[in-house]
């Protein structure tokens, strides 16, 4: 089920949390929503899920405006808020049929659904306990059983993995790839690792607007600009092979990538290669190369440059 999000805005006083805001979100796709704190992630995933009304504009889920039809997009949608809200006292199974019956789970499908989530998010062990006797992990899969018993065909999961400990991380990452498979999945989270290794594309905003979007390998890409390689190459004078490499025709700049190793770091020209040029350079003058690594950019960097100011 698709989500059209179009020119959505909302303010708090004098601030504008959310600025004009638009994009799309296919069935079937895991969208990392990003942003530094502040950014309006939260407001917009609440307005989404029909916690909250924008001031201006829509969201359509199905092509079904949250504005004229809240209900009949709530039916649609399962949401972990960041702060995952469970009845401690209750145990998993009973927690689990009490939400499925406020969801609107047909009577006689309960327990079929009830017994569905506890294998799918791995509770089986679980699911006699009461809620507050388990851990942070256990609390987040039961978090996201909640959000998924009615069999929703969008998922909304604001930081689901706060809190939790490496093992549990990858835990809760493969069970979101899983679930994604079948249904639309909005996932935000200030882990970029996460978000890299589970997410089909990103989507960064930063005071209320988007600033990228597109995958992680696409993102990288257009931030780093032209291509930047290290190389070291020996047989020559360090001088000879920064001469020899400043002439190729591909080459834009030549730096020393390090002042106590002979590696350069080189600068292609825009949509220019210079691999191929430096391997005959080498050739023709009888040099190796030690070292060619393409230098790639890292999400972090991508999301400390379109989120600065």
């Amino acid at each position: 089920m698709d989500i059209r999000i179009e020119n959505l805005t909302k303010t708090y006083g004098l601030q504008k949390a959310v600025d004009s805001l638009s994009f799309e979100v296919k069935t079937g796709e895991i969208l990392g929503f990003l942003g530094p704190n502040g950014a309006g992630k939260t407001t917009t995933m609440k307005i989404i899920t029909c916690y909250l009304t924008a001031d201006s504009g829509d969201v359509k889920v199905g092509g079904v405006s949250v504005n004229e039809s809240p209900e009949e997009v709530k039916k649609h949608i399962g949401y972990l808020p960041e702060n995952n809200p469970l009845y401690y006292e209750m145990p998993v199974i009973d927690y689990l049929g009490f939400v499925a019956r406020l969801q609107g789970v047909e009577q006689n499908r309960i327990q079929e659904r009830i017994s569905e989530m506890i294998q799918t998010c791995g509770l089986t062990g679980e699911q006699h306990k009461k809620i507050r006797e388990l851990s942070k992990g256990y609390k987040q899969r039961v978090g996201l059983a909640q959000a998924l018993i009615h069999d929703p065909e969008v998922l909304i999961l604001d930081e689901p993995t706060t809190g939790l400990d490496p093992n549990q991380i990858i835990e809760i990452r493969e069970l979101i790839k899983k679930i994604g498979k079948e249904k639309t999945v909005i996932l935000s989270s200030h882990i970029l690792a996460e978000v890299e290794a589970t997410c089909d594309r990103i989507l960064i905003i930063n005071k209320g607007k988007i600033v990228a979007d597109g995958t992680s390998e696409q993102l990288r890409k257009q931030a780093q600009g032209n291509e930047l390689l290290h190389v070291a190459i020996e047989g020559g004078t360090r001088d000879q092979v920064f001469t020899a490499l400043q002439g190729l025709e591909t080459v834009a700049v030549v730096d020393f990538a390090s002042e106590k190793l002979p590696v350069f770091e080189v600068q292609s020209k825009p949509d220019a290669a210079s691999a191929k040029a430096i391997f005959d350079l080498c050739v023709q003058n009888g040099w190796y190369i030690s070292e060619l690594t393409p230098v790639e950019t890292k999400l972090e960097d991508v999301f400390r440059e379109v989120t600065a100011g």
